[in-house]
């Protein structure tokens, strides 16, 4: 039961990203997340801050859970967890290269998860956005990665 959970609450953070990112850091929230479509100098950007909306809840989860002895709020929490892993890697690494790990792939779902977010930060405002979601990826960007495959020869 306890996988159940952790992956029903990982599919469910796809939906809660999308949303937080569509209504809250391109909407009230902009301030917090305008550098990261702006790119001033520096490592770090105010947007970084939104990993706390995911981690409090998440930690808070795990602690409640293991203090009520392993129920269900602790999987829901690892499940918030694991998602936010999950964004670190595909979004702060593979997609922004701010760590050198995954430079270049032929992998379909990677290469439209890219093009995907491309899109996204071609509108430099907070307005007319598009492609908020992390994970999941419109059919469309699917087609165009495999054009890029076919004109690679991979």
């Amino acid at each position: 039961m306890a996988a159940a959970w952790v992956l029903g609450t990982f599919i469910g953070m796809e939906g809660v990203a999308w949303l937080a990112h569509k209504y809250l850091m391109h909407g009230a929230m902009w301030f917090f997340h305008e550098d990261h479509h702006t790119h001033g100098p520096g490592f770090f950007e105010k947007n970084d801050a939104f990993f706390l909306i995911f981690a409090v809840p998440s930690a808070a989860g795990i602690m409640t859970g293991l203090m009520a002895g392993g129920d269900f709020k602790l999987w829901i929490g690892v499940g918030i967890a694991v998602y936010g892993l999950a964004y670190f890697l595909v979004h702060d690494v593979f997609i922004h290269q701010r760590f050198p790990w995954f430079k270049r792939t032929n992998n379909l779902y990677f290469m439209a998860i890219r093009k995907a977010h491309k899109v996204h930060h071609k509108h430099l405002g907070k307005e007319d956005g598009e492609c908020f979601g992390m994970l999941y990826v419109p059919p469309k960007y699917f087609r165009e990665a495999k054009r890029s495959l076919e004109r690679r020869g991979a």
